[in-house]
Parts: structure tokens; C-alpha cells; sequence
């Protein structure tokens, strides 16, 4: 069999569900990422306190609440890390027997779902949880260099090197934690893959459930509007 007719085991509104769930993941990460100066989502506002927690490091000692802080992000990062390497493997044992799995998709499905069909849509989460473990562990490992830069700042204020030094830790620190919420993201995302099984509409409504909950948390949760009250009007 062909790819052109493996495809055509694919109906259009398959194929555009799969386009929408790709617009989705993309569109909301890059509208959490670049939100309107009016309207900051809750990860841009984080990035304020980022910074001046490295501010603070300067004067403060010692200095081991800052090492618990970085100690329990990285921690954090190393558990999805070690969860998404888990169900990559999870997914490609499936791969290697859908059978199992398309007996209770038909269960849900009018037409009988061809084995490559099953492969196919599993491939599809597969690749997003893939995308997710480069992320958590590029994250993981930003984080070990901003313990690094961290304990090479200078505990005196007045030390010239101090600021620069902090600034650069910052920095570190909010690449990190972007490479994070955006594994997140595609966690979020694979979970919606996982709808296409039982059709194009569960993958559909998937899609748009799961962009509804990311906008909700980043734009209209009560924790960015807790957070927003305390960063001296930022946004405003």
C-alpha cells in the first residue's frame, strides 16, 4: 500500500482536526509567550519575580533558602522528565502491538479502524510526549547552570559584580522555566491527541477543551489576578 492511500485512510475532517490541534498547541504558546502589554499572561508575570529574587540573592545570607527553591524546581523537572520517558515507552510498546488498543477504539468508532490508523494516531502523542522530555530535560539543565551563576554572585551588594552577575542567574532562570511551561503545554496537548482515537469530533473538542483550560489558567485564573495585585500595577 501506497502512502498516497495510506492518507486516503484519513477523512478531511481527520486530517483538519489534526490541523487544529497543531494550531492550538502553537497558537496558545505563542500568545502566553507574547501577550498584550495590557493583559500579561501568568508566566510573563512570573518573570518579574524572577528577576527580582536574583536582586535579593545578592544581600541575602546565607543562602540556603534560595538553594531549596532552585533544588525543588529542579526536582519538579527531573519527576515530568522521568513521567513523559515512562509513557514515550508506554506509547512505543503499543506501536509495536495496536491490536490491544484498536479492539476498544472500534468500540467507539462506526467503521472498523485499520491497524496503521491506530499506529498513526498513537505516533501523533508519541511525538508531542517526545517533545515534552527534550524540554523538561533542556529545563532540567537550565536550572543547574543557574545554581552555578547563582553561586558565583558575590554576597556583597557592593561588589560591581554582584548585579550583573544576578541579572545573568535571572536570566538562566526564566529560559528554564519557559522550556518548562512549554513541555507543559505539550503534555496538556498529547492528552488531547489521545481523543483521535475515538474519532475526529473527540479530537475536536479536545483540542478546544484543552486551549480553554491553558487560556483560563494563564489569563483568567484567580492566581494571575492574585499575582497581578502584588507586581505594582505591572500590565497596567
Amino acid at each position: 500500500m501506497s502512502w498516497t492511500d495510506r492518507l486516503d485512510l484519513f477523512s478531511p475532517l481527520e486530517l483538519a482536526a489534526v490541523l487544529l490541534l497543531l494550531i492550538c498547541w502553537q497558537g496558545i504558546g505563542y500568545l502566553i509567550e507574547n501577550p498584550p502589554k495590557y493583559h500579561p499572561s501568568l508566566s510573563q508575570i512570573m518573570v518579574k519575580y524572577r528577576r527580582e529574587w536574583m536582586v535579593h540573592l545578592v544581600d541575602r545570607n546565607p543562602r540556603v533558602f534560595d538553594a531549596q527553591i532552585l533544588g525543588n524546581l529542579r526536582q519538579g523537572t527531573s519527576f515530568f522528565a522521568s513521567a513523559t520517558m515512562i509513557a514515550i515507552g508506554g506509547g512505543l510498546a503499543l506501536v509495536g502491538n495496536p491490536d490491544q488498543l484498536s479492539g476498544v477504539a472500534r468500540e467507539f468508532t462506526i467503521m472498523k479502524a485499520p491497524t496503521f490508523v491506530i499506529e498513526i494516531k498513537l505516533l501523533l502523542m508519541i511525538l508531542l510526549i517526545s517533545n515534552a522530555f527534550l524540554k523538561f530535560v533542556w529545563a532540567h539543565r537550565l536550572f543547574g547552570y543557574c545554581s552555578v551563576v547563582m553561586s558565583a554572585v558575590p554576597n556583597d551588594p557592593n561588589d560591581p559584580a554582584g548585579l550583573p552577575r544576578a541579572g545573568k542567574a535571572s536570566e538562566i532562570n526564566i529560559t528554564a522555566a519557559k522550556s518548562f511551561n512549554r513541555a507543559m503545554r505539550s503534555v496538556y496537548f498529547s492528552l488531547a491527541a489521545a481523543a483521535w482515537l475515538f474519532g475526529a469530533i473527540p479530537l475536536i473538542l479536545g483540542s478546544f477543551l484543552t486551549l480553554f483550560v491553558l487560556w483560563r489558567r494563564e489569563f483568567a485564573s484567580h492566581s494571575r489576578s492574585v499575582m497581578l495585585e502584588a507586581t505594582d500595577g505591572i500590565g497596567r
